[in-house]
């Protein structure tokens, strides 16, 4: 066939994948915000069978061989999204050519498992019902490796690769040395700052009907769009790109804490974003998923974080939060408020950890991941390595395996994962310096002009995000490679205003 009658097979073909695809991720939405517990692990097996009939049809011989055509003259290719297309799936190819189907279905079945156990487990606070599917999930990750004829010499790169293709175990500990490096003494002079943060409102009652109000007020000053997305409740805050114009969120509210709805919902928001700025052409090339974890975790903590508890954001929505939560804030300052949001407070739970301490939630895992990989740590032994670290770093220790390592949902898929959530606070340090040059990012944030802010991360983060690997789309938007630095100056200078220092 030509160039160009197999770029048609590929395409429709991957059309047809993409059909079982999004049919699984509907069910996996459900899984995780309608089933009722007894009917998750059944719906997990439905996920994972419409999940590997994608498998099948694109590891089949044809697919594969028109791949390798396409790859051999990728040059030929007019578009540049074809041509990032084919380097993907190329590189899909090397890294899954020796898993079956057979075997592909068996991993996910290992998964769905791993997270009904999880959901389990820390309901009960018992990591040990948890350890034997990690156990799997663990071998899981060696096999895979085992079976890559282009696996990279240490085992948690190759995992790296998934998720943040160019990032190695050698980079992170340089960049995580440095945090550890400036953050852990001035955590020890906020820590002895004399401070004084009001904190009793954050925990007085509030209704799911009124966080709802809030969360869709939100929604709106930050331009996310209705007719293209919505949002629902679940154990876990997450986003599910379901198709062109479906992007689901979720939240989860608590009773005596609106802030952490408040919050997730920003973050989220800022994924939804993100995704909804995919352009047609990532879309007919089935490249708008291929964006790293650390581009997108980025954006979503540039929205939570640099905006969402910056002075101005506060000030813009502090009318309306009191017109919602009268009884909550009618005797609280915006100054109050904005000084409780940005408050260092060295905690257990990584998804309500503050802006400060949570590199440190993120060091630890990637520490603990590392080690297990490594050999030098056994997952059984993971609950007091994970309260070693804790105590170590933030001074805390986990009263149960609930708040401790049974936390988060991630182990359920594998390794690897954790590190995005830092690199997203680099990369977006990094370009937000860049934005402030180009645009009064605080007045725009104040007014509420979000659309200013939008439209500038449209241009330069987002519009070449799925045809660039990170590094490269670092280096287009800020002339540099990813750096700590910025990240380090933007906490230093912030929290030594805020606490005085």
């Amino acid at each position: 066939m030509t160039v160009k009658e197999n770029l048609e097979y590929l395409l429709k073909e991957l059309e047809k994948a993409a059909n079982y695809i999004q049919a699984g991720n509907i069910v996996e939405y459900d899984m995780e915000t309608k089933t009722p517990a007894m009917g998750v692990e059944k719906q997990g097996q439905i996920q994972s069978l419409l999940s590997n009939k994608a498998y099948e049809i694109t590891h089949e011989e044809k697919f594969v061989e028109c791949i390798r055509e396409l790859n051999e003259h990728i040059d030929e290719l007019e578009d540049r999204e074809a041509k990032a297309l084919i380097t993907y799936l190329m590189k899909d190819i090397r890294r899954n050519e020796n898993i079956s189907p057979k075997m592909n279905l068996e991993f996910s079945r290992i998964e769905n498992k791993a997270f009904a156990d999880w959901i389990v487990a820390k309901k009960e606070a018992k990591f040990t019902k948890f350890a034997p599917s990690l156990n799997k999930i663990k071998d899981m990750e060696f096999k895979k490796i085992s079976l890559n004829n282009y696996a990279l010499s240490k085992p948690y790169d190759n995992l790296l690769d998934i998720y943040e293709p160019g990032m190695s175990t050698d980079k992170l500990d340089e960049l995580f040395g440095e945090c550890k490096e400036r953050l852990i003494p001035l955590l020890a002079k906020i820590k002895a700052s004399n401070k004084f943060i009001r904190t009793d409102f954050a925990s007085r009652h509030v209704s799911n009907h009124r966080q709802d109000q809030f969360s869709k007020f939100l929604l709106e000053v930050l331009g996310f769009d209705f007719d293209r997305g919505t949002y629902a409740l679940s154990e876990h805050p997450f986003t599910e790109l379901l198709g062109r114009d479906d992007v689901r969120i979720t939240t989860h509210f608590y009773d005596d804490n609106l802030f952490s709805s408040m919050y997730s919902i920003i973050h989220e928001c800022g994924h939804a974003l993100f995704d909804m700025s995919a352009s047609d052409k990532d879309w007919k090339y089935f490249i708008h998923d291929y964006k790293s974890m650390g581009q997108h975790e980025s954006v979503s903590r540039f929205y939570e974080n640099i905006i969402g508890r910056s002075e101005g954001f506060i000030s813009l929505i502090y009318e309306k939060m009191k017109e919602i939560f009268p009884d909550v804030l009618s005797d609280v300052s915006k100054l109050e408020i904005y000084d409780y949001v940005n408050q260092v407070n060295p905690s257990l739970i990584r998804t309500e950890a503050d802006e400060f301490t949570y590199t440190f939630h993120i060091i630890i895992r990637y520490e603990i991941e590392k080690e297990i990989m490594e050999g030098k740590l056994k997952v059984e032994d993971i609950p007091n390595a994970w309260a070693n670290k804790y105590k170590s770093y933030l001074g805390v220790i986990p009263r149960n395996d609930t708040v401790g390592a049974l936390q988060d949902v991630h182990w359920t898929s594998g390794f690897g994962y954790f590190p995005t959530y830092a690199l997203g606070n680099f990369y977006n340090s990094m370009y937000y310096n860049k934005m402030n040059t180009q645009i009064d990012v605080a007045d725009a944030i104040r007014t509420g002009h979000m659309e200013i802010i939008n439209d500038w991360m449209h241009e330069n983060v987002w519009k070449n995000a799925a045809v660039l690997d990170a590094n490269d789309w670092i280096k287009e938007i800020t002339g540099r490679e990813v750096t700590s630095k910025d990240f380090l100056d933007y906490l230093e200078n912030k929290y030594g205003l805020i606490y005085g220092l």
